[in-house]
């Protein structure tokens, strides 16, 4: 496994983006100079996260997302130090 993460991954095992080796590794997202710990999903190419919204959830049990654009840098957090 290489030391970048990748471009898109999703948390979401029904997702096609779903990558469980490089979850298992542990991804840290930065996204406009911030640390977040609530993302669902991302993309670095084209510059959007989407995160949690609160504790609600959709009609299938999944928690409610937003799609907010900005810089996104992934890093793996085993390699952060």
């Amino acid at each position: 496994m290489s030391d970048t993460p990748p471009d898109r991954l999703s948390n979401d095992p029904r997702s096609k983006f779903y990558d469980a080796a490089t979850l298992e590794r542990g991804i840290g997202i930065r996204f406009n100079g911030a640390e977040r710990t609530n993302v669902e999903e991302y993309c670095v190419s084209e510059g959007w996260i989407r995160s949690a919204v609160g504790r609600a959830l959709d009609r299938r049990g999944q928690p409610m997302t937003i799609k907010v654009k900005g810089s996104v840098e992934p890093y793996f957090r085993d390699t952060a130090g």
